[in-house]
């Protein structure tokens, strides 16, 4: 199998960071149980608690806040399902953006799920949103994400947090896609238990974080032994929570060096006669847009033959390529949906990188349009 050359995909995951896999490789060359009281087992719990004083700095949390996962999906479930059992929740508000993670966690608790529609420009409709919570006879707990993962639109989180806490309901925030690119300052905001992933961020796929607050430390999901203070039963992965540690400890740094907003904002104005951009307030490493008539199937399969590699939205669909329930939400037609495609940046991005996309692009939209000519 060839590797694409440009990876324009770090939405979906990251490549990994060199801190990352040093702090990986290290990690594998020790052997024992971190739980054992001997030097082994002593070596990597120390290897752990490093990791988790780095992600929590990351995270604006303390390290006490900090439960390690397998997944942020995991996580996710964790919260929701969990926190919706000890909350005696007695319905799950998410809205219409949701990744799959969320909404499919909230229709596991069995709960009623309400969903919370979105405006025009991505964002979710906060005045639906405090009306729910304020006609809500039972306890809520409300499930938002915080930038979405296929327009980058970033939500309102200071509204929402006045809006849902605190108060007798639960928020959870899916904070997956603002995590190192955005402050999450999580002591001291409103959330009760926020998710975080590790490759996301550069570090390897398998390891998430649930941060959760004094009052919901007693949410679990799986039972077991004492790991993670009593939170998650399960030994621990030492060697990929070390390197979540040390890509929590770098990302900041690597982001601000490779300059994604300019670059993103170099690539839109490159399309800007052609394409039409999804999203209001987005974050700077993403852009989702459509040109009309180019379906994006068609577009990625070019593209991966040039080499770059791009997204049509979420990567979490078994590797299917359909219609985007966010860009619905948002009241995209379909047949302008079918033309969207996702271009995400990260640590590793260049400038030469979209100058290969841009002009791999609009060697696509020219073959499209002489196709159209002849058959006019």
């Amino acid at each position: 199998m060839t590797r694409a050359a440009i990876y324009l995909d770090h939405n979906a995951a990251s490549p990994l960071l060199p801190e990352a896999r040093a702090a990986l490789i290290a990690a594998l060359d020790l052997v024992g149980n971190p739980s054992s009281v001997h030097g082994h087992g002593r070596a990597l719990r120390n290897m752990i608690d490093t990791a988790r004083s780095q992600v929590a700095t990351l995270a604006g949390a303390e390290r006490k806040q900090v439960v390690f996962t397998g997944s942020a999906t995991e996580a996710i479930t964790q919260a929701i399902v969990g926190g919706a059992k000890t909350f005696a929740s007695t319905a799950i508000v998410i809205s219409a953006g949701e990744h799959a993670a969320v909404a499919k966690a909230a229709e596991a608790t069995g709960l009623p799920v309400i969903t919370i529609a979105l405006l025009a420009d991505g964002s979710i409709d906060l005045d639906q949103l405090a009306k729910t919570v304020a006609d809500a006879e039972g306890n809520l707990l409300v499930a938002l994400h915080w930038v979405n993962n296929e327009t980058g639109v970033v939500q309102p989180i200071g509204r929402i947090n006045a809006i849902v806490g605190p108060t007798r309901h639960t928020l959870f925030i899916d904070a997956v896609q603002a995590f190192g690119k955005l402050p999450l300052e999580f002591a001291a905001s409103a959330p009760d238990m926020m998710a975080v992933s590790g490759h996301k961020i550069g570090a390897p796929a398998g390891i998430g974080a649930l941060l959760v607050k004094a009052h919901a430390d007693v949410v679990r999901l799986i039972p077991g032994g004492g790991q993670e203070q009593g939170r998650r039963g399960g030994t621990e992965a030492a060697a990929l929570i070390a390197a979540f540690g040390a890509a929590a400890a770098a990302i900041e740094t690597r982001y601000a060096t490779a300059n994604v907003q300019s670059l993103i904002a170099q690539l839109e104005a490159a399309l800007s006669g052609d394409a039409v951009v999804f999203g209001g307030n987005r974050l700077g490493n993403v852009t989702n847009f459509a040109v009309p008539g180019v379906k994006n199937t068609t577009a990625m399969m070019g593209l991966d033959l040039l080499g770059l590699s791009v997204s049509s939205g979420s990567a979490c669909s078994s590797g299917k390529v359909g219609p985007s329930h966010v860009l619905a939400a948002m009241g995209v037609s379909a047949d302008l949906a079918e033309c969207a495609l996702r271009v995400s940046l990260g640590w590793n991005s260049t400038a030469a990188d979209v100058d290969a996309f841009t002009a791999g692009y609009q060697s696509i939209l020219e073959r499209q349009r002489a196709r159209q000519g002849q058959a006019a």
